[in-house]
């Protein structure tokens, strides 16, 4: 574990010495402002028109609009989960990519190191730039909370908005080990971005092809979509479920980018 520690350090250190990098978290920053800002002038308006005609006279579906939880900060974490989507893909893609292009990963295999330290220490790399590009996203509800509590009580419901923050992670998690496989499998940077991509934007899709199916593959299409097994978790309900699925991607995808490298090795 220690060797895999180090490897993980090094990434990072890469990472963050690297203008590829501060060109992520810009665009995670100016994203999601601007999708915070749209609901925050949403939400306000829906408040104003509650006030003046009363919440019976609004289509049902502005209930959510009620409370800044969920009018604003559910909302935002299921756009962050799309931005992430884009995202993800750019930071997993230089983790093995890069290297195999620069000739250094056939230099790596021949270190006395296990294919397992390599992949743990590629993804724990891969994983705390993934997190730290999110945890951008944080300053909002930490900015709604200080602003917006008053003599009524706290703004928020911090136990739905760190579950939905907590969704937001798991899936970054998700994406980044999808990505370290397909990285691993080419020496083209922009080609494993791409591949990325397309695996998981179908994946994340699946919900809406169940709804034209008839059961039990809608059932087992529903269960299959990224996007069916996070909605639970943005909207502040934890599900053992949700969890054992995003565990089982992200060790089935380790295992097959521990497969990939260690036939490198020995090819």
């Amino acid at each position: 574990m220690r060797t895999a520690l180090a490897i993980a350090r090094k990434e990072l250190a890469v990472a963050f010495t690297t203008p590829w990098a501060y060109a992520v978290f810009t665009a995670m920053a100016a994203l999601s402002s601007f999708f915070f800002v749209s609901l925050l002038e949403q939400f306000q308006q829906v408040q104003s028109l509650a006030r003046e005609h009363g919440w019976s006279r609004l289509p049902p579906d502005s209930i959510v609009y009620r409370n800044l939880t969920d009018g604003v900060v559910v909302q935002l974490w299921g756009v962050v989960l799309i931005i992430t989507l884009f995202v993800a893909p750019f930071l997993s893609m230089r983790l093995f990519a890069e290297e195999k292009r620069q000739k250094t990963f056939a230099l790596l295999l021949t270190t006395p190191v296990r294919p397992v330290d390599i992949v743990l220490g590629k993804y724990l790399g891969g994983l705390g730039l993934i997190f730290v590009t999110l945890g951008l996203t944080l300053v909002f509800p930490v900015l709604l909370s200080v602003v917006g509590s008053g003599a009524s009580g706290p703004a928020l419901e911090w136990p739905t908005v760190l579950l939905g923050y907590g969704a937001v992670l798991v899936w970054g998690a998700t994406c980044m080990a999808v990505g370290l496989f397909i990285s691993a499998l080419t020496e083209s940077q922009m080609l494993a971005a791409f591949l990325t991509f397309t695996v998981l934007l179908p994946w994340m899709l699946l919900r809406g092809v169940a709804q034209s199916t008839a059961e039990p593959l809608r059932s087992f299409l529903n269960y299959l979509s990224f996007d069916t097994q996070l909605q639970g978790m943005i909207q502040g309900v934890l599900e053992v479920q949700a969890l054992v699925f995003f565990a089982s991607v992200i060790l089935f995808s380790l295992l097959l980018t521990h497969r990939a490298v260690e036939a490198q090795r020995y090819a």
